[in-house]
């Protein structure tokens, strides 16, 4: 009698146990599927919405120049290249520098230092883009026109037009500088954070046969976290071509046209949409605004593609396959 009442216990206690495993795995994929949902959401709301320029303009839209709301001719080149070029700027100083960061917390850096230099790198991600917009308005551009720009232009400019003046002292260069600084403590904290699950055996095999500290942590660290590591800086890409109030302080305003120089003024997807929504003189005005949105919405997904695709192939590689 007591053997069936514990039986019929036990089969209770494991539908009670299926039950809630089920309720749990429809909970979850409920708000797996509400992200999905939201990214649909914003696609189609902002395909719809751009409806009028779209019929107007057509695919030629993304490789035309000019913005004149008056006469209603709008092109999304300057925009696109702005954002492309800042960013991918930001990605270059940021990149490497972050990876360094991150290797000097993990390998590197002292116990004692380690957590208060981790708090101080996480706090950079914390400060708001105004104050970086701010800080680049009132220092970076200064310093930058003068130290940077200004030498340049005048001596690899002359053979090298993108390096080229006239200078401009909001510039393209400029944004890419301080989105670098924005970016790094992206870059940084997830190359930290890698760096820090790599198995101890791949460490110790290589200093078994007599490996330096800078060969172990290159032959064996970095190439085990290369697919994280490359993770971390499309990360920071995405953030990167999605910033706005930095980018409006400090590219300028140039949305007619492409300067052939990184010195000059221009402008960004986000920073031409955040600065004329609220103005739009017209709905074909507005539509057109919301166009540069879903090209800039286009533009993070497949770069975001991409980067998944880079991150999985990096993990079939020899090192991937081996911790396969």
């Amino acid at each position: 009698m007591a053997q069936a009442k514990n039986l019929s216990a036990w089969a209770s206690l494991q539908q009670r146990t299926r039950h809630g495993d089920s309720l749990f795995a429809f909970i979850t994929l409920a708000f797996a599927l509400l992200v999905v949902a939201l990214v649909g959401v914003i696609g189609v709301v902002t395909w719809v919405n751009s409806t009028e320029a779209r019929d107007k303009f057509g695919i030629s839209f993304l490789f035309q120049q000019g913005w004149n709301p008056v006469t209603g001719h709008f092109g999304a080149l300057p925009a696109i290249y702005g954002t492309l070029i800042s960013s991918l700027i930001a990605l270059v100083i940021a990149g490497p520098l972050g990876v360094m960061i991150g290797v000097f917390l993990s390998e590197l850096c002292p116990l004692r230092l380690r957590t208060s230099l981790s708090f101080l790198v996480e706090l950079l991600a914390a400060i708001p883009s105004v104050v970086y917009g701010m800080w680049g308005v009132f220092v970076l551009i200064p310093f930058f026109q003068t130290s940077v720009a200004n030498p340049v232009a005048g001596s690899i400019g002359q053979w090298l037009p993108f390096l080229g003046g006239p200078v401009s002292a909001r510039s393209l260069a400029a944004a890419g500088v301080v989105l670098a600084i924005m970016i790094l403590p992206t870059i940084a904290s997830i190359t930290r954070d890698v760096l820090a699950v790599v198995p101890s055996n791949q460490r110790e095999a290589m200093l078994a046969v007599g490996a330096t500290q800078w060969e172990t942590i290159r032959h064996a660290v970095l190439p085990y976290a290369q697919a994280g590591i490359i993770g971390g800086m499309m990360l920071g890409l995405g953030r990167a071509l999605g910033e706005t109030m930095a980018a409006l302080m400090i590219i300028g305003s140039l949305k007619d046209r492409i300067e052939p120089s990184i010195f000059q003024a221009s402008i960004t997807s986000a920073s031409l949409v955040a600065s004329e929504l609220s103005n739009a003189n017209d709905e074909l005005h507005e539509s057109t605004l919301i166009l540069i949105a879903l090209v800039l919405f286009v533009i993070t997904l497949l770069l975001n593609g991409l980067a998944r695709f880079i991150v999985w192939r990096a993990g079939r590689g020899p090192v991937g396959s081996a911790r396969a």
